[in-house]
């Protein structure tokens, strides 16, 4: 049921939801838009201590993603081992902040448990969720037995110095960080793979050469240099990337339509007193000559603007790569 409160606007009493053990109403208050209501519900939960978990295991049935955080939180202040499977499974949730927050659950929970959840979390394409992973790994004493896992922990710290420091054994990690989501991330991973010099890396350095991002290319095409990467490939690798242009069949018809936009699209100043210039013409000229005259006069100067848009469109060069 849900609590008036949260109809009326009035603030909960957590201390008397508490004192009666009034889980669901404590439950419902994980999603109040008020962070000080989500955090003292979260640690009256806490206090009330395993016989919180099972209601709120069964509330994570919620499509609402503010409450569900708000359950994964209160699940980790707990710590209760009987929230392992539920927070297990949330790891392969499809939103990125439940996975996240899961992460920093499981790190709550004493015992070892969760430390195999983790390291599977610490290859998540997530980078926040891979460094909750490698934080919560750290709070539970975890030491890295092979140059694979140190490399998936540094990575997950971002801790570049670290992954630099294994040479060969940081490879395949770091061109797998070439294809993360953040560019800021992949620039980093490709400087990494450079300052290492192996040439494993230049298959994934020249695949990068086609990122969309220009300083990701930029930094692949030097790393592909201490990679002995052959220089006759780079521009092969260049020719993939993304081909930003304006496109001038789009030019051509807004300035058609719209005499003056066509311009504006193509980042023109002039643009948008052409357009102008149009309307207070359009207006002249159907005031004095009516409007069958007025379609008259300008249709042909309409094409003619679309054409020249086209046109220079069409000149422009793609943007620098």
């Amino acid at each position: 049921m849900v609590p008036q409160d949260l109809f009326l606007g009035r603030t909960p009493d957590i201390t008397m939801l508490e004192e009666e053990c009034d889980i669901p109403a404590l439950i419902s208050h994980l999603a109040s838009r008020e962070p000080d209501i989500q955090v003292a519900a979260a640690e009256a939960l806490a206090r009330m201590g395993s016989p919180a978990t099972g209601p709120l295991i069964a509330a994570l049935r919620t499509r609402k993603r503010a409450r569900r955080l708000g359950i994964i939180a209160a699940l980790g202040q707990i710590g209760d081992v009987q929230a392992l499977d539920a927070l297990d499974g949330l790891t392969k949730d499809q939103s990125s902040e439940i996975r996240w927050q899961a992460c920093i659950a499981l790190g709550q929970i004493e015992g070892g448990g969760a430390v195999p959840v983790l390291l599977f979390s610490l290859r998540d394409r997530d980078k926040y969720v891979r460094y909750a992973s490698a934080v919560s790994l750290n709070k539970a004493g975890y030491v890295p037995e092979t140059d694979d896992d140190r490399a998936w922990f540094s990575a997950g710290m971002q801790d570049w110095e670290r992954l630099t420091a294994l040479r060969n054994a940081a490879v395949p990690v770091l061109t797998s960080l070439l294809s993360d989501p953040d560019a800021d991330l992949r620039r980093k991973a490709a400087r990494a793979l450079g300052a290492i010099g192996s040439s494993d890396a230049g298959p994934a350095l020249l695949h990068a050469l086609g990122d969309e991002d220009r300083q990701v290319r930029w930094e692949a095409m030097l790393a592909s240099q201490m990679c002995e990467v052959p220089s006759m490939l780079l521009p092969r690798g260049l020719c993939r990337r993304p081909r930003l242009r304006k496109n001038p069949l789009v030019a051509g018809i807004l300035n058609f339509l719209l005499p003056g936009l066509g311009y504006g699209y193509l980042g023109k100043w002039w643009g948008i007193m052409i357009f102008q210039i149009d309307i207070t013409t359009t207006v002249w000229i159907f005031k004095y000559y009516g409007e069958a005259n007025t379609y008259g006069i300008l249709f042909p100067l309409y094409i003619i603007l679309g054409v020249h848009a086209w046109y220079i469109t069409k000149k422009m060069p793609e943007e620098p790569p």
